[in-house]
């Protein structure tokens, strides 16, 4: 998963982005590698358990349930700052954390679409 969304000002109000033509969208800003006003996240790599034999993330707690829905995002810069964490903690339950740069509506919106493709898959 890659998220992109516009980046903050030195006051935190996100940069505006308006596009009058396709090719000023985030979208088209992004698959032309115009990262200027743009903070691109991405899914943070399982590492290896020997232990389980499988690849795990560490939600610290907070993610109870494997489940294919179970994310974290990170910045490329820094793959250690979690910026938004989201996964299953019981049958319809679960749990989002989320910080700087994302805003709860972004966060929340991006949990949302974690549904749409995997619907089916559990």
């Amino acid at each position: 998963m890659h998220c992109v969304i516009p980046a903050l000002t030195e006051l935190g109000n996100p940069i505006g982005i308006q596009p009058a033509k396709e090719n000023e969208t985030i979208y088209a800003k992004y698959k032309a590698q115009d990262l200027n006003d743009l903070v691109v996240l991405h899914n943070k790599s399982p590492q290896w358990n020997e232990e389980s034999q499988s690849y795990v993330l560490n939600f610290k707690g907070r993610v109870t349930i494997a489940s294919v829905k179970n994310f974290q995002l990170v910045h490329p810069d820094n793959p250690d700052y979690v910026v938004l964490q989201f996964g299953k903690c019981g049958a319809d339950i679960f749990t989002m954390d989320y910080q700087y740069p994302l805003c709860a509506f972004q966060a929340f919106s991006i949990c949302l679409s974690s549904f749409d493709n995997k619907i089916a898959c559990e």
